[in-house]
């Protein structure tokens, strides 16, 4: 009896320690339902680069050089299919997060959100920055590995002051960026597997992990 009290308070107290260094209420649904989303957006992507035959190029340079010419009406397409899957992922992050925090009693508002959400921005606004340079000057082949790369990056910020499975799904989004980067043409299908496939693996992990 006595070993299972004192096992008990070891537990409590690892808790208690955990609490006060991670920000442990990110919600591994909402990871899920991000994948999701995000293998939709990639579909409807696909629907408008190869089915609707608006072309986009895989090259690396500008007008008058290995790209073709874009077919505008495309490129908005995608880019509304971004933002919406953006706003859909970021909006059932929010909301199942807060809801996750309220039960395990940790502040959504504390040192340590506002830590994890300062170095998750920092990387992610350089990014958001990058990719609108790059598709303003028609670089539309490194957008994908930009994307990934820059994602990996604010993930691989935000395991330091949250679980380390974080950390991990950030270091894979930067591998799928560098071979994106060497395997331009496949750079739908990598951006899938990145936002789509690995966030519901990750989510899935976060579940049955931390919210069960």
């Amino acid at each position: 009896m006595e070993e299972k009290e004192i096992q008990d308070q070891l537990t409590s107290i690892r808790s208690l320690m955990e609490r006060s260094s991670k920000f442990i209420s990110l919600s591994g649904l909402s990871g899920v339902l991000a994948g999701l989303y995000a293998l939709v957006g990639a579909g409807i992507a696909y629907q408008i680069i190869y089915v609707q035959q608006h072309t986009f190029s895989s090259g690396y340079v500008g007008n008058g050089g290995l790209v073709n010419n874009l077919a505008i009406p495309g490129a908005a397409q995608i880019m509304l299919t971004a933002l919406v899957v953006l706003v859909a992922s970021v909006a059932t992050g929010i909301v199942l997060t807060i809801r996750k925090a309220r039960r395990k009693k940790q502040q959504i508002t504390g040192s340590l959100s506002r830590q994890l959400l300062f170095n998750m921005a920092v990387p992610l606004l350089a990014g958001g920055i990058l990719i609108l340079v790059l598709i303003a000057k028609d670089y539309f082949g490194l957008v994908v590995p930009a994307s990934l790369i820059f994602y990996g990056l604010a993930l691989v910020n935000a395991g330091n002051f949250s679980f380390t499975d974080v950390k991990y799904l950030g270091i894979g989004e930067i591998l799928l960026g560098l071979l994106a980067a060497l395997l331009p043409s496949y750079g739908l299908l990598l951006w899938a597997f990145g936002f789509g496939v690995l966030h519901i693996i990750y989510g899935s992990i976060m579940y049955f992990k931390y919210d069960k």
